[in-house]
């Protein structure tokens, strides 16, 4: 999942514009979510927005002209939860289930979505820039925020993981990051739960770090803050479905550790930045053994290879990882012997994000990052759609 700071120093006029504060964002007398005419289905394309290649197993389940959105996450009851973050724009509903025909109902309730100077005091209790949804493997849903609204600063107290029943919205457990773990200038990006050891294991995308998180006395670390795996790769420009990725200075996007997954098995964490080539692992067990200095741990350490820069990683039960490459519009796996292997190449994939795997179907979000303002010189391009497409499992 794209962590996207250079959105947030591309200039104070792109916030306001959005009704977006800083400090305390409150929401817009527009409702974006609701107001959004739902995009058409496309079969012949358009100057802006791709066709549907004849053969393509991605069948749409969602899409939106705004707000942005980067994440999804499918419980097994087949419930579909989106997440809007409060970067560009300011959603009414940063957590939303996503219903028939592109509605949205905020997540576990408009309470939690509300986010202003009323409720600037209960930080823990709200939404204040949701970068994640994840399910576990009982079916419970895990919320991440790294409470940066506009990629910006995080608010005091702000940081959290949250754990909710997804059948009835209950707010089941609250992890609060101090401000050691997750600082002024951190964003927490992506999360894997680990229920065999009752961990969750994080990707921190702002300063380059991981977090691991003792889910039973809430206690959390921050790891390998100054490891080269953290790090985005210098020198290289990265490009979405051929545009270079620059900033309003006409500097290259550097981007910290982002993809994260976890093994099957619980044994490896994989992960890798997204400005990068490379995707490396660590044993969980050592993540989880506070006993080794920083030092000790990067030796543990591995590179498995050669990948596409690649925003979000998944795994399944063979071992294979999935990534999204969004130099190539495509969906990719790596395998266990290192072959690169596209699973489908379609046009419609712009930015694909993050995956979410369900016993019979691939989920994916698009968050169409290369089409935003803040990467093409202060102005957005036409035909950006924020997408959730579903295929069936690969074999």
């Amino acid at each position: 999942m794209l962590f996207s700071r250079p959105i947030a120093a591309s200039g104070a006029a792109l916030l306001a514009a959005t009704g977006l504060l800083l400090g305390s964002c409150s929401s817009p007398a527009r409702q974006p979510e609701s107001a959004a005419a739902p995009a058409a289905s496309d079969t012949t394309g358009t100057a802006t927005n791709p066709a549907a290649p004849a053969n393509s197993p991605l069948q749409v389940v969602a899409e939106f002209t705004a707000p942005q959105m980067v994440g999804v996450a499918v419980e097994p009851g087949g419930k579909i939860f989106a997440c809007f973050p409060r970067w560009d724009y300011n959603p009414v509903y940063p957590i939303a289930e996503v219903g028939p025909n592109n509605t949205l109902k905020p997540y576990p309730d408009a309470n939690w979505c509300m986010w202003n100077d009323s409720v600037k005091n209960e930080p823990l209790k709200h939404w204040i820039c949701p970068q994640t949804v994840q399910t576990d493997k009982q079916g419970m849903l895990w919320v991440l925020d790294p409470a940066a609204p506009g990629l910006k600063f995080t608010v005091p107290g702000g940081p959290k993981l949250v754990k909710t029943d997804p059948k009835n919205g209950q707010v089941l457990l609250t992890v609060a990051f101090p401000e050691s773990v997750a600082p002024r200038k951190s964003y927490l990006n992506d999360v894997r739960i680990d229920l065999q050891h009752n961990y969750a294991y994080l990707t921190e995308s702002g300063l380059g770090a991981l977090v691991v998180t003792d889910l039973k006395t809430l206690k959390s670390r921050r790891l390998l803050a100054l490891h080269p795996s953290m790090k985005a790769e210098k020198g290289l420009v990265i490009k979405a479905a051929g545009h270079p990725m620059l900033d309003l200075q006409g500097k290259p996007a550097q981007f910290n550790v982002d993809g994260i997954a976890l093994s099957t098995d619980n044994t490896y964490l994989y992960y890798c930045p997204l400005t990068g080539h490379k995707l490396y692992r660590i044993k969980t067990a050592a993540l989880r053994d506070a006993a080794l200095t920083d030092a000790q741990l990067a030796r543990q350490v591995e590179i498995v290879g050669e990948i596409p820069a690649t925003d979000g990683l998944e795994i399944d039960a063979a071992n294979n990882v999935y990534l999204t490459s969004f130099k190539n519009s495509a969906l990719m796996r790596r395998t266990p012997a290192g072959k690169i292997e596209t699973l489908v190449q379609d046009d419609r994939l712009q930015w694909p994000d993050t995956y979410s795997f369900t016993a019979n179907a691939l989920y994916v979000a698009t968050s169409a990052i290369h089409k935003t303002a803040s990467w093409n010189k202060g102005v957005g391009q036409p035909g950006a759609r924020f997408s959730i497409f579903k295929m069936a499992v690969p074999r």
